[in-house]
This record gives C-alpha cells, structure tokens and sequence, in this order.
C-alpha cells in the first residue's frame, strides 16, 4: 500500500515558527541562567529575524498546511505590526523587569509566546487555527496581567481578564459553531465559494455566527458595550503588558474581522452595517467622554484605547477596500503613538513612587524636558493633530466612511476626536503650565532604556510626513 505523505510549504510558518521557537529557547534558557539580560537579548533578537524574514516574503501570496494558514502581504502587514509592537514591549520591559524576580525568563517567554498568538490570528486561513490563535495569545496575557504576584491591583486584573475572556471565548465558539453549520466547513477559502453560490444567503445559521463572533471579538478590541475589563486591567496590569494589550490584541482581532466580515462573509456584510454603525458611535462617545473625568493617566488612556476602536470600526463600517488598508494603517501608526504613551508612565515607575495621577506630571516639561517632549508627540498624535501621524490615521478612517455615505458617521467622530483634544492636552499642560510637586530626580534611566521611546516618537513623525506611503503599502496586502 502506497502511503502519500503531504507536502508542506514551510515558509508560510516562517515568521511564526521563529518566534514561537524564540519563546521555547528564552523558556530554556531561564531555566540554566539568572540572567534576565541574556533572555531579554534573545527575545529581541528572535523578533528581529521574524521581522526580517516578514519583510524578505513581501509579495508572497501562497497558502499553506492545507489552507490554514494563509501567507501574503495582508498577513505580513499585520506580522510586521505585532512584532513592532511585540520589539517596544520587550524594550519597555528592560525598565521594570527587576520586580518580576523569580519569573524574570518566564515573563519574556510569555510575550513570545503572546506574540505567536497574534500572528497565528493574523495569518488563519481556518477558524478552528483563529481560535488556537486567540487562545495562545489569552492564555499569556491572562498570566502576563498578574505577574506582579504580590500585587493586588495586578490579581484583580488578571481575574478580571480572565473571567470576562472566559464568556468572550465561548461566544466565539458558538459563532464559529453556527458559521460550520451553515458552510459545511471550517476553511476561510471554501466558505467563500460557499457564499458565492448563494446557497446560504437566508441562513439564520450565519446571522447567529456574525452575531457571537463580532460579541466575541468585540471583547478583545474593547467595543462598547464589551468594554467594561478594560480600564481595570489597563491600570492593573505592568505598564509594558498594559502597552502591548492596548495594541497587538487590536491588531490581531481586526484582522481576523476583516478577513472574516469583509472578506469571507461580504456578501452579508451590509446586513450589519447599522448595527456596526451604532457600535462605532458608542464606543467612540463612551470612551471619550469618561475619559474626560479620569485624573489616572493610565485609565484615561484605556478609555482613549476604546475611543480609538471606535474609530476605527468607523472605517470598518465601511466594508471596502479603502476601508481595510485606513485600518491597517491606522494600525501600525497606533502602535507607536500608544505604547510610546505607556512608555514615559512606565519610565516614571520606581521602587519610591510611581507617577499615575495626571496632576503629577506638573512641571516635568521642566524637569524631564526629553521625557516630556516625547509625551507630548504622542498626546498630540492621539488627538490627531496635523503634521502627526495620528492625524492621518484618523483622516483616511473617515474618508473611506465618506466615500461609503456614511456622513453623519464621520461627523459624530470627527466631533469625539475635538472632545479628545480636552484630555490629550491636559496632559501637556500639566507638563509646562504648571510648577513641579514632584522630585523627578528619582527617576533615573540610561540612555539605552529610552529607545523604545526614541523609536516610538521616530514611527509618529515618519507615519505622518509619509502617510501615503504606508497607505499604499497597506492598500496592495488586501485580497
């Protein structure tokens, strides 16, 4: 009897299979040595040669393992974000990785191994893969938000996460549950030519599985009204892992939004639309709204994270293809302003103080004026004030919203965006409008700690002196 063994294309698990053995090998390694250095290094290092690699298969366009996992420029583009994401988290965590004494190794792992979920999620070509995706990166996340085991805020958070992301996870599983019923199969491509047929086109099977994968997903971007985890594990989390949530989860989910809502299940996309629409308008209003009242500077940037969703799913609303590539760019350009954010509170933690209270920040522009000039690049950027890169993220959302009709849409968010500036710039104005209370002189750093901030700022002002450069990249990964 002949046995057919299948051939496989390995490079499509390129860029997964490095940093999934990275993780592995940091796991090892923190096993035979103390040093929390040499982990760090080898963590960085695997992120590189995955980025590097991402980059070298630009223009791939192949499908691997039986059509699960899907390798083109959509897929690098998000590979290429969560690993930006993923290279500034590890560098943030240089700075407080001393109060993770007996997980040190273990907690370099875990984003490794968070980071593997993400491009999983982002390179699925099968929900039962999209699942694994999503589960890999909850798990280390769920761990990585109570690393600080002797912290009660840090517990609270990782319980908080982990129960609500328990119920968001058995959504997900019935959507993905009704969406086999009605294809007859778990294969993204094959459900395509199943809608295409028509042979589905009344199937209530669907409407259930749209409904409980967008509840599902809706909990990991943080959409109103699945948004309630967010400013509590915001806060509770280390401030690295608060960044990297804030930003590689939202990347990895809307990936698998567009491929699933927009690309496999277009045909009823429109269906949705209002309902989308309504969700755009909640998130994007509830987040800035309580966001103006928050004085602790990392729960108002949770509720700026859910704003930003909110924005973006205004584009999403949309359904075109412009739509995918305002996200995308979006995306990464959010990536860098966000964690650099998160960076400078993370700068500010020490063993005497940690600086949470916006009014603490009074006279730092005076005091930290490199510190304070990077907060302030990021601020504006959020706020999406021109020549910033946060201003063309939110101008290419609303345009491909306009060219879809979606008019009032837009200007309910350019409206929220003119509400963000209040609590943006109230940072800025505590930083050189207002005499120091704080000795900043306890907060010391070396010059190579910064650098997650110096890329940061250097991504903000690139992605905005170049925006239709990485428009256009963004535009050639869509389908």
């Amino acid at each position: 009897m002949d046995i057919s063994i299948p051939t496989f294309d390995w490079t499509t698990l390129g860029s997964i299979g490095i940093v999934g053995i990275t993780g592995l090998i940091v796991l090892i390694t923190a096993l035979f040595t103390k040093s929390a250095k040499a982990c760090l290094y080898l963590s960085q290092l695997g992120v590189l040669g995955a980025m590097g690699y991402s980059i070298y298969l630009w223009g791939a366009d192949r499908t691997g393992f039986a059509g699960m996992l899907i390798l083109d420029n959509f897929t690098l583009f998000i590979y290429i974000i969560v690993l930006t994401g993923t290279f500034l988290t590890l560098f943030l965590s240089n700075q407080i990785i001393h109060q993770f004494k007996p997980i040190k190794g273990e907690y370099l792992a875990l984003i490794m191994f968070a980071a593997l979920g993400m491009m999983v999620m982002g390179a699925a070509g099968d929900i039962v893969l999209i699942f694994l995706g999503i589960e890999t990166l909850s798990i280390a996340l769920y761990i990585l938000a109570g690393c600080r085991r002797n912290d009660e805020y840090s517990l609270e958070a990782a319980f908080k996460y982990f129960l609500l992301g328990a119920f968001a996870s058995g959504f997900l599983l019935f959507g993905m549950s009704f969406l086999y019923g009605a294809t007859e199969t778990t294969n993204l491509a094959q459900m395509i030519t199943v809608f295409q047929s028509g042979a589905v086109t009344s199937s209530i099977y669907v409407t259930l599985a749209i409904a409980f994968l967008l509840i599902g997903l809706g909990f990991k971007v943080a959409l109103v009204p699945f948004h309630m985890w967010t400013p509590d594990v915001y806060e509770g989390a280390p401030t690295p892992i608060t960044a990297y949530m804030s930003t590689g989860v939202k990347a990895a989910a809307f990936a698998v939004m567009i491929r699933i809502f927009m690309h496999t299940a277009g045909n009823f996309f429109n269906d949705w639309q209002t309902v989308l629409w309504i969700l755009a308008v909640l998130t994007m209003s509830i987040g800035n709204i309580i966001a103006l009242s928050q004085n602790n500077i990392k729960r108002m940037l949770a509720y700026s994270s859910i704003a930003h969703a909110g924005y973006m799913l205004v584009a999403f609303t949309a359904g075109t293809s412009a739509a995918a590539s305002g996200i995308l760019y979006y995306l990464i350009t959010y990536t860098f302003m966000n964690i650099g954010a998160f960076g400078v509170v993370c700068y500010l933690e020490s063993k005497e103080k940690n600086l949470y209270s916006i009014t603490d920040y009074a006279g730092m522009g005076f005091k930290k004026p490199m510190l304070a000039a990077a907060l302030s690049v990021f601020m504006f950027s959020l706020a999406g004030i021109p020549p910033f890169a946060g201003f063309f993220a939110k101008f290419y959302a609303f345009r491909a919203a306009i060219d879809a009709g979606l008019v009032w849409l837009v200007i309910i968010g350019v409206l929220n965006s003119v509400v963000s500036v209040y609590y943006y710039l109230r940072v800025v104005l505590n930083m050189y409008m207002k005499d120091a209370e704080i000795d900043f002189s306890i907060f010391t750093f070396k010059a190579s700690d910064a650098a997650a901030l110096v890329i940061a700022v250097l991504g903000v002002l690139i992605l905005g002196l170049f925006p239709s450069l990485f428009v256009g990249l963004a535009q050639v990964t869509l389908f």
